[in-house]
């Protein structure tokens, strides 16, 4: 089976393009890579101490739950094409073709795709990994906006088919995590939830006999935008008590929820 995954170059991102190497006969990769910058924190949040202190807290889960992940460059399975982050949306399908002749399609944590390489991948009913809990929450930061709204049993990552609308495309299904020893790792372990999810289904081929279920938008709580996620938010969030069993998981609320809880 040949794969093609369009995504970025942080750790999780890198143990994702590992993990699914292990069940694919030829992985392609785009990805995008983030440009260090001074001002700004991950290319998208203004630097200051609180949101600093934040992302140090995020960079210790993903460390812990993904360790210093690297891709093997002598794995002559993964063939890598590497670009600016937000430098997509230029190129062709055509540029791309190379990378665009497989058996399925995964998308996750990319720079917004438009254009004939959205309309390329709705036709090959590509797959979004959203980290958030959708129809409930969509936009930027989720997952941080459901701990903020007091609502931990919609932390999670939503699989769902890729659509023109953001984070709305039929749902397949919903993946969560039941560790939930800290807020950071709780967050992380749902990502670690939806890789292993996404593989194991991919490989049984399960996957493909899923009938996808329409998102209904009256239920939306947040759609989130990352101007909203600023420095008053942030210790607003370090202030709150976050009780992470404060509301019990409502399987009604799901589509067919995988559950990780094991975060070796």
């Amino acid at each position: 089976m040949k794969i093609t995954l369009i995504t970025t170059n942080k750790k999780r991102h890198n143990y994702l393009i590992n993990l699914l190497s292990s069940i694919s006969e030829k992985l392609f990769v785009i990805q995008e890579c983030i440009v260090n910058n001074p001002e700004t924190i991950n290319g998208n949040y203004k630097t200051s101490i609180i949101i600093k202190k934040y992302f140090e807290k995020v960079n210790e889960a993903e460390t812990a739950l993904f360790k210093n992940s690297y891709v093997n460059k002598l794995n002559k399975k993964i063939k890598i094409l590497s670009v600016n982050f937000g430098e997509l949306v230029s190129f062709s399908t055509k540029s791309l073709s190379e990378y665009l002749k497989s058996d399925v399609y995964i998308v996750f944590g990319s720079s917004y795709i438009k254009g004939e390489l959205l309309d390329f991948l709705i036709q090959q009913k590509a797959i979004n990994i959203h980290m958030g809990v959708s129809p409930y929450y969509r936009g930027a930061d989720c997952n941080f906006w459901a701990l903020y709204d007091n609502n931990p049993h919609l932390v999670g990552a939503t699989i769902h088919l890729i659509s023109k609308g953001l984070d709305n495309g039929p749902i397949l299904y919903h993946a969560m995590s039941n560790i939930k020893n800290n807020p950071f790792e709780y967050t992380m372990t749902s990502v670690k939830s939806a890789f292993y999810s996404v593989v194991e289904k991919i490989n049984d081929k399960s996957i493909f006999e899923i009938n996808p279920t329409f998102q209904d938008k009256r239920k939306e709580i947040r759609f989130s935008r990352k101007n909203e996620f600023n420095e008053q938010i942030v210790k607003n969030y370090f202030n709150k008590e976050i009780n992470l069993n404060s509301k019990k998981f409502d399987k009604l609320l799901l589509k067919n929820p995988f559950f990780f809880t094991n975060k070796n």
